[in-house]
């Protein structure tokens, strides 16, 4: 599958998306999903914000063989600044997320801001749609599985 060469942003306060290239120098630099994340997080984000502030950003980023019949082709990353101990936070994970990120064209989704109120992201492609999610605000994980 190698490069979409896409990164999806999604502002939630504003409630905007946009699209932009993946820097396909810091690509080959960092290659897989964890250093190119974190190189993201470092451009993008002041050292000094706060964990926990809006201003936080969320980045889920898959690596150049997400989505192939490579082994272990279906891991990705999430980084961010985490709140123990103010610096970069990872944590990967294995499933379908990232596979499915890089079949709607992205290699990299960009959280950014604070929604005023429960939201959930729909994407089909270059299709992204903020929306509410207040119907699903208490609900178990089982009966939020259910209703996606």
């Amino acid at each position: 599958m190698a490069w979409q060469k896409k990164v999806l942003r999604v502002n939630l306060t504003e409630g905007s998306s946009s699209i932009e290239p993946l820097n396909m120098e810091w690509a080959q630099d960092y290659i897989g999903e964890r250093g190119l994340a974190s190189k993201y997080l470092m451009e993008n984000m002041d050292p000094k914000t706060d964990a926990m502030s809006p201003e936080n950003v969320l980045i889920f980023a898959t690596g150049p063989l997400t989505g192939t019949m490579a082994s272990t082709s279906g891991r990705y990353a999430v980084v961010t600044k985490g709140p123990l101990t103010n610096a970069i936070a990872c944590s990967n994970s294995g499933g379908k997320f990232g596979a499915e990120l890089k079949f709607a064209g992205y290699d990299m989704l960009i959280l950014e801001g604070r929604s005023p109120q429960p939201v959930y992201l729909h994407i089909v492609n270059d299709n992204v749609e903020i929306l509410p999610a207040d119907e699903l605000w208490g609900s178990t994980v089982w009966e939020t599985e259910a209703w996606v």
